[in-house]
């Protein structure tokens, strides 16, 4: 599943905890983590800290990677203002 926004990888963690059949009180209590951290990040809100998040994505056996997309040799973005 290609992640582009907070909301995609939350479903993305809500799918895969529904799947092992994890509550997230459950998760909360394994974790230390307020069941409404779980429920925020899961709903796609922005603010979630990005390390809390990709620790409960590695713990639902997600993977995150990044790749680099494949740009055209005029594609440039100038970085000066």
């Amino acid at each position: 599943m290609k992640i582009s926004d907070v909301k995609t990888f939350g479903k993305a963690l809500r799918e895969q905890r529904k799947k092992r059949n994890y509550t997230q009180a459950y998760l909360a209590e394994y974790t230390g983590f307020s069941v409404s951290f779980i429920s925020d990040l899961e709903r796609g809100k922005p603010t979630a800290e990005l390390g809390k998040a990709l620790y409960l994505a590695n713990l639902l056996g997600l993977d995150c990677e990044l790749n680099s997309r494949q740009s055209k040799p005029n594609d440039h973005v100038s970085l000066w203002v």
